[in-house]
């Protein structure tokens, strides 16, 4: 158990580098290649830090643990925006692009809504997979037609970023910091798993909450440090564009490589994915800020849906 925590220990601080990283050289190249940076949030850093979702999803369905690759999605859609969205709020209130309240997080609820209904009957298979799939293509077009269509013009009045000498260097940042992230979250998913099973706790729970938990620390890192450094539209971009991500690439992707049995998921996990996604909207709306009180609001129902999934 002591090997465990520092591991554990140790990922924390790989993710929090490798964000660090991600955030400077996308953000940057965002700039330098006319695009906003509320769209690089939206898909290069919301994709980039999905990719340990991705890894594990696609892991767990090649191993037939439908309910870990299924979960992980849904527990880290809920985890995102209560969690990582009610801390990152507190630290820093998020100002909002009008966009994501007309545009993203409308689509994030809708393919929110959609994912139950595909799984009715339990399984998502591979022409299910397939139509999701497509969407994240649709959605990733889309949001680089409306980022060269804003160009670098921002609605918050928040400072920009630096734009490093190079793009040579902002690429090399995003490398880099991917690949930390991927390490990390390995590292981080790894070690809370073997302390989860030795607790005796079943593969939909992990996958809902140490799994989902897990893979989430570069979502949850990155939008941390882009609070910090004012950077709020790829703090809150990342989080949308990585709930979208979640269902319709990571699902997709993982349905078409292998039929995904979830039979452990139940109602209330559905439902809390989908709550928190129908909260994002008034939200946001409302003054075009995520208050702190806000975020203290969402933190507090996680902590509620936590308590109710996890075995007494």
């Amino acid at each position: 158990m002591i090997v465990d925590l520092a591991y554990i220990g140790a990922a924390l601080v790989l993710l929090f580098a490798g964000a660090e990283g991600l955030v400077r050289g996308s953000s940057s190249l965002a700039l330098r290649a006319g695009l906003s940076r509320l769209m690089v949030g939206l898909t290069i850093v919301a994709f980039g830090t999905s990719s340990p979702e991705l890894v594990v999803s696609l892991k767990a369905a090649m191993s037939q643990q439908g309910d870990i690759s299924v979960g992980n999605v849904i527990g880290s859609n809920s985890f995102n925006i209560g969690v990582i969205l009610g801390l990152t709020a507190m630290i820093c209130p998020i100002p909002v692009h009008l966009q994501v309240i007309k545009i993203d997080a409308p689509i994030a609820l809708g393919v929110a809504l959609l994912l139950p209904l595909l799984l009715l009957d339990q399984t998502l298979g591979r022409a299910e997979g397939l139509v999701l799939f497509a969407g994240i293509v649709a959605y990733t077009w889309m949001s680089v037609v409306l980022g060269r269509k804003a160009g670098t013009a921002d609605e918050s009045d928040m400072p920009a970023p630096p734009v490093s000498r190079h793009w040579v260097l902002d690429a090399a940042f995003i490398v880099a910091g991917l690949a930390v992230l991927v390490l990390g979250s390995q590292l981080l998913v790894d070690h809370s798993v073997a302390l989860a099973k030795s607790l005796g706790v079943s593969e939909a729970v992990i996958g809902l909450t140490i799994v989902a938990a897990g893979t989430s620390m570069p979502e949850l890192a990155t939008s941390l440090v882009a609070a910090i450094r004012r950077q709020p539209d790829i703090a809150i971009g990342n989080i949308v564009g990585s709930n979208i991500f979640n269902i319709l690439a990571i699902l997709g992707l993982a349905s078409m490589v292998s039929p995904l049995h979830a039979p452990g998921i139940s109602v209330m996990d559905y439902a809390a994915m989908i709550i928190f996604s129908i909260l994002l909207i008034p939200l946001l709306y409302t003054g075009r800020l995520l208050h702190r009180l806000e975020g203290a609001l969402l933190l507090a129902l996680y902590g509620i849906y936590l308590f109710l999934l996890w075995p007494k």
